[in-house]
């Protein structure tokens, strides 16, 4: 049960990660000298974390035997 709780919040502060980094995208995409660089290592970052969320979502799903 603790493990479960842990995993809610890990998700939780993931998913505000993500929102975060969602709007710092946006900022610097609306700038007309923006680093692509930056702005790529930034959309990566996005999408780890939304694999990770995704991997500890699965987590939280009981297995369901055939």
């Amino acid at each position: 049960m603790m493990e479960a709780q842990l995993v809610v919040q890990r998700i939780a502060a993931l998913q505000s990660e993500h929102r975060d980094l969602d709007a710092a995208i946006d900022r610097l995409a609306a700038d007309p000298a923006v680093d692509e660089l930056m702005l790529r290592r930034l959309k990566k970052r996005k999408l780890q974390i939304k694999d990770q969320v995704v991997a500890l979502q699965m987590r939280l799903v009981p297995d369901i035997p055939a």
